[in-house]
């Protein structure tokens, strides 16, 4: 039963504490609009977003008003382009995402997801053109965000990717330099990806998804420090409590209005995805969390011990909240994103060599980090390589969105705007050179534990 004391909380949670639904996010699948006239197949995508994702943006709208819940985001995923664009008579995709742009915008979203290819063993002729096209098609569009799948535990790690990425997240810099390179902000690479994900960059509607499907991504990591500030000198079994507890309530709030959009939209309902998404808003950063439990500082050894208690308790928390949790659910470290993640770099207490260590334990990978124009493609390729080790030996997701600014240097601050926030140049101190390494190619070979059938 909900009592007096559930609704107080529940409205301080959102009134104090920052909660939301960072976002309701409609999957929907393209494979039915495979033409190989590329104008024609153009409109067949802009006519199935825009029939589709009509009252989308209207739906919540109305359940933010109506339940008192701010849904931050409303946003579409789409099967990736690299796959249902295969058959088209074209070597240039930049028209496919001005389509999806276009269509993004009717329907009012803030972000489409989808301009993707999935290629941890290999490219179909696809898939080449589709990251050919990348660089431009980020810098013509405004609301189009873009991903590459190059790694899996059961595929290994294609390096001829790694390398062309590096390349790739290089130009779009460049070609967005006067937006502060705010395509690469837009583009991420994955080992592992969910393809269920709500959240952007990443977000595509996967091959084995329904035609339609609702998925909500939940946030709150204010919620979860005002739950841990009344536990000064409390030990970590009852944080971890504390945390599960928390995530628990979080997640019947995304339940809710998951569950209510599906009704209303007549869509079936996917996933909760009980993430602690940051912005760089006081109040709203995953790092505080962690400062909370008994560190000067995010970054101070103990940190990653920190971090993967939070993360491990979030995942605990939201399964038993849902039936149908998915996505990445638990802790994200985007650092424009956070403001507490901002401050420690700032400090200097938080180095991109102890994100590296947080992203074995956390729920995606290095993220939203901007670092200097000078950084070659072959340092960011090496630093792909090894995320996506990362993921791949230890199963998990793991992910890369980096923004080398063109014409900036550490000490400079670097603007994005909106969720997107804002970041120090964080430096990359190791100048030694895996251009060689990176050089070489090929596919590192999945690791033994990808035996498991």
């Amino acid at each position: 039963m909900i009592n007096i004391d559930d609704i107080l909380e529940t409205n301080r949670m959102i009134t104090q504490n920052k909660l939301d639904v960072r976002t309701i996010t409609m999957g929907i699948s393209l494979r039915d609009c495979a033409h190989p006239n590329i104008k024609q197949f153009c409109q067949n995508i802009y006519d199935k977003i825009t029939t589709s994702a009509e009252f989308l943006v209207k739906t919540g709208e109305e359940l933010e008003s109506e339940y008192g819940v701010p849904i931050i985001n409303k946003r579409i995923s789409v099967t990736p382009i690299a796959i249902v664009a295969d058959s088209c008579k074209t070597d240039n995709y930049v028209p496919i995402a001005e389509s999806m742009d276009k269509a993004a915008k009717e329907v009012g979203v803030n972000f489409i997801g989808g301009f993707s290819a999935l290629v941890e063993k290999g490219f179909t002729n696809g898939d080449k053109i589709l990251i050919q096209s990348i660089p431009q098609a980020l810098a013509t569009t405004d609301v189009v965000c873009s991903s590459v799948n190059l790694a899996s535990t059961k595929a290994g790690i294609n390096m001829d990717c790694v390398r062309q990425m590096g390349e790739v997240i290089k130009r779009t810099a460049e070609l967005t330099r006067e937006q502060q390179a705010l395509g690469c902000a837009k583009l991420v690479t994955f080992a592992n990806a969910p393809n269920d994900n709500p959240f952007m960059a990443g977000a595509f509607h996967g091959v084995s998804e329904a035609e339609r499907v609702i998925n909500v991504g939940v946030s709150g990591p204010g919620v979860v420090k005002h739950a841990l500030e009344d536990l000064k000198g409390a030990d970590f079994s009852e944080i971890a409590e504390a945390i599960k507890k928390t995530a628990f309530k979080i997640t019947r709030v995304g339940q809710l209005v998951a569950r209510e959009a599906s009704k209303r939209l007549g869509v079936p309902f996917g996933i909760v995805d009980v993430s602690l998404a940051p912005t760089a808003e006081i109040g709203d950063s995953v790092a505080r969390i962690l400062e909370e439990m008994g560190l000067e500082s995010c970054g101070a050894p103990g940190t990653t011990a920190a971090l993967a208690l939070l993360n491990d308790a979030v995942k605990k928390g939201g399964l038993m909240a849902s039936s149908h949790v998915g996505g990445f659910s638990g802790a994200f470290i985007p650092v424009s994103e956070d403001e507490g993640m901002i401050a420690a770099v700032k400090e200097g207490s938080l180095s991109i060599e102890k994100l590296e260590a947080m992203t074995c334990v956390c729920s995606v990978g290095l993220d939203m980090i901007a670092v200097s124009g000078d950084v070659s493609a072959a340092t960011i390729s090496g630093i792909i390589a090894d995320e996506a080790a990362i993921g791949v030996v230890n199963n998990k997701t793991t992910a890369v969105r980096i923004i080398p600014v063109p014409g900036k240097k550490v000490g400079d601050v670097v603007q994005f705007g909106g969720l997107l926030g804002y970041c120090p140049i964080v430096p990359i101190k190791n100048e030694w050179s895996s251009e060689a390494f990176i050089a070489r190619g090929g596919r590192i070979p999945a690791p033994l534990r990808s035996l498991t059938n």
